[in-house]
């Protein structure tokens, strides 16, 4: 094979290699951007809650949210720049690659420059083509003379491209390692960061373990509050399959066909808040903070911004509406055998028996005396209390 045939598949095999880069990086950037909106968006929830007061569990959820999502952009960043390696390593085999056809290219060319030089030679052109044994072959030995003649273009042609070629994977290679030192410097800030938040992280659970009475019985008063709504939501699941078993046929059907379309909607459902983040995820786990202690949680907590608005994830049928103690106000809505419980609002837009859609605002979160804006959110399908995150479309 002909150097210039391996620069051409040399190309093409950067112009491959370069497209898989290209569309794997361009991934990697769209996260990224998407991690640092999702920063910004904890940022301000962290600026609220430290506002009203420094050191609460809002403070520390949401610091531990930021380094999170700091872990996230450092990986994000990393991941760049280990494409960016790869297409500096490719880059430097092609520009080998390129350099040893560029001395084939032109070796071969200096041959057929000096074959040339001795075919010029008028006596010798006349000889060959005068010594051919029939007009036929006279013919043919003229156009192999032109042939050759557009062979030594072609091969100038090909070494001018190749030449190129070289110049500009040479260019690229210093825009490649420019944006490598540029991501290096970006890495060691946010590394600085993520050392910042993790000092801060410690500082806020050193001082919440100094205030263990304060946080047992804050943490008494939302055991009693979530009894009770656990209580409002046994007596509403009671109460609906009472209800059930008094149906007609008619509305039985309407139940099915509005708990089936509820079902095909899993892991596509909007959340019930336009910001924020899960504060406290579902099922059993360790207090953040008081040592032994396990906390129940049927659905997810999501800390988001003061006065956000909560919406509704599906269509259905406001259950009740119910007033809490230190947790405000509950909504309770019914899709079919499904319930949506949205507790924690300190406005409500909706009333009992009301019809409402997807997205629709149902009411205004509430703040704590801590400053923290936080939604408790659960799922339930008949007496069983499903895990919100997995309905829930990726936030």
């Amino acid at each position: 094979m002909s150097a210039g045939k391996l620069a051409a598949i040399g190309i093409l095999t950067l112009c491959c290699f370069q497209a898989v880069a290209q569309k794997n990086k361009s991934q990697l950037q769209k996260e990224k951007q998407q991690n640092l909106e999702k920063i910004k968006e904890t940022e301000k929830i962290l600026s609220e809650t430290s506002t009203k007061k420094t050191n609460s569990i809002g403070e520390l959820n949401a610091v531990k949210q930021r380094i999170r999502q700091q872990e996230q952009l450092i990986t994000s960043i990393k991941g760049e720049m280990n494409i960016l390696d790869s297409e500096i390593g490719e880059n430097n085999d092609i520009i080998r690659a390129l350099e040893e056809d560029l001395r084939r290219l032109k070796k071969e060319y200096a041959a057929m420059l000096f074959a040339a030089q001795k075919a010029n030679n008028s006596t010798t052109r006349l000889t060959f083509l005068f010594s051919a044994e029939s007009f036929d072959q006279l013919i043919m030995r003229l156009r192999y003379m032109e042939q050759y003649s557009e062979t030594r273009k072609l091969q100038a042609d090909q070494i001018i491209k190749v030449a190129e070629a070289l110049g500009g994977q040479v260019r690229e290679i210093e825009v490649r390692r420019t944006e490598k030192n540029k991501l290096l410097t970006e890495e060691e800030e946010e590394n600085e960061s993520l050392d910042n938040l993790r000092k801060k992280q410690n500082s806020i659970v050193r001082s919440l373990e100094k205030e263990e009475k304060k946080l047992k019985k804050d943490l008494a008063a939302t055991k009693k509050a979530v009894a009770e709504l656990d209580k409002l939501i046994e007596d509403i699941i009671r109460e609906e399959a009472e209800r059930a078993a008094r149906s007609s046929k008619k509305t039985t059907e309407a139940v099915v066909a509005l708990s089936s379309s509820f079902e095909q909607n899993k892991n596509k459902f909007p959340w019930p808040v336009s910001s924020g983040f899960v504060s406290q995820k579902f099922g059993r786990q360790n207090h953040p903070v008081l040592k032994g202690i396990i906390i129940n949680n049927n659905g997810v907590n999501i800390q988001t911004r003061e006065d956000e608005k909560v919406k509704c994830i599906f269509e259905g049928e406001v259950s009740r509406i119910a007033f809490i103690q230190t947790m405000g106000n509950t909504v309770i809505i019914k899709h079919g055998d499904y319930l949506t419980v949205y507790a924690g609002l300190k406005e409500v837009f909706v009333r009992s028996g009301q019809k409402v859609s997807t997205n629709q605002e149902i009411g205004k979160v509430f703040s704590n005396t801590d400053g923290v804006s936080e939604l408790r959110f659960q799922i339930f399908k008949n007496t069983t209390a499903l895990d919100p995150q997995i309905w829930l479309k990726n936030m």
